[in-house]
């Protein structure tokens, strides 16, 4: 889960816009950096409280941005105080599927005075958490760097949580796209929170599904892949779309889903958009990050949050209900 974006080849010569769908705006866009531009991400929880996260910036970069996510589950209290490499960090709300709540921290400064310029080995963060409901953490750090990538990349983080209806994130292009052009990328990646699909990710209905232009290339994301602890529960259910994960296959096993998606197949010469849906059936999984990196020049349009969407939902029982179903899912 170790390997950074290195893109090459020539860049789409479309210019595109990417919209978060606006129908319940649980998940809306947040930042977008173009240029020669790249992102790096990782995810890590455990029930110790204590995890790490490794990050790829190679030498020669410069950090844009870095933002670190906390997935939380019937929490009564903020991660305010949770530690990157020692450093207590405070943290924005972004609102909640029913008593899974997604939190952001921007640790920009804290992760250009550790990377520098950057180098060959993976830079190390140790998180420390204050709150036995944080199931992990997700960390996205986007650089430039135009000796290693020498074509226009567009990154975008749409960050929040998973409305019960699905989310969806329109990528609208100025000019028709060629998937076949040499260097051509359009990656997708996942977080996902209170993320339990069986022991092992042997199955347990717990899973969500993303669809990509009216094709639907997964109905297995989730599972705590991203915790280190050996069995999985309540604490370190996390997966986030990695920089060495390995691409999903189409359609793949619970195992064989890792978060992270090339949708170019999914693209057609000539195409102008590119549509992605998700969706989480068994509703107690929260994807709350989305990161696209594609190909080209972008815009992204934000849609203004509902102010409903803002707020921490779900009452005090309906979080028990929901714990409870979790725990009959795990014995």
């Amino acid at each position: 889960m170790r390997r950074s974006f290195n893109l090459v080849g020539a860049a789409a010569t479309a210019a595109l816009a990417l919209t978060a769908g606006t129908a319940s705006a649980s998940l809306t866009t947040f930042q977008t950096f173009t240029g020669n531009v790249a992102a790096s991400t990782d995810g890590c929880g455990s029930t110790t409280q204590t995890c790490t996260i490794d990050i790829n910036v190679p030498t020669g970069s410069t950090v844009l941005g870095a933002f670190l996510y906390s997935s939380l589950f019937n929490a009564t209290s903020s991660p305010d105080g949770t530690t990157l490499n020692g450093n207590a960090l405070t943290f924005t709300a972004l609102g909640a599927n029913g008593f899974l709540q997604a939190w952001r921290s921007d640790v920009t400064g804290l992760v250009q005075s550790a990377v520098g310029s950057g180098g060959a080995a993976p830079f190390s963060f140790t998180v420390g958490e204050v709150n036995s409901a944080q199931d992990g953490e997700g960390l996205v750090v986007v650089y430039s760097n135009p000796t290693t990538i020498t074509a226009t990349q567009t990154v975008g983080i749409l960050d929040g949580f998973s409305a019960s209806t699905g989310d969806t994130a329109t990528i609208n292009f100025a000019s028709a796209l060629d998937p076949s052009a040499p260097g051509f990328l359009a990656d997708m990646r996942l977080g996902i929170g209170f993320s339990f699909d069986g022991t092992g990710c042997t199955g347990s209905g717990q899973s969500s599904s993303v669809t990509v232009n009216g094709t639907t290339i997964t109905n297995s994301a989730g599972c705590n892949d991203d915790s280190e602890d050996a069995t999985a529960g309540n604490g370190n259910l996390i997966t986030v779309g990695g920089d060495n994960d390995p691409y999903s296959p189409f359609l793949p096993s619970i195992a064989d889903d890792h978060e992270r998606y090339d949708i170019t197949p999914q693209i057609n010469t000539g195409d102008t958009s590119i549509t992605v849906d998700t969706l989480n059936p068994s509703r107690d999984d929260n994807i709350f990050l989305e990161v696209f990196q594609i190909t080209g020049t972008a815009t992204i349009n934000q849609p203004v949050p509902e102010p409903a969407s803002l707020t921490l939902l779900g009452s005090g029982l309906l979080a028990f209900g929901w714990l409870n179903r979790r725990r009959r899912r795990q014995v």
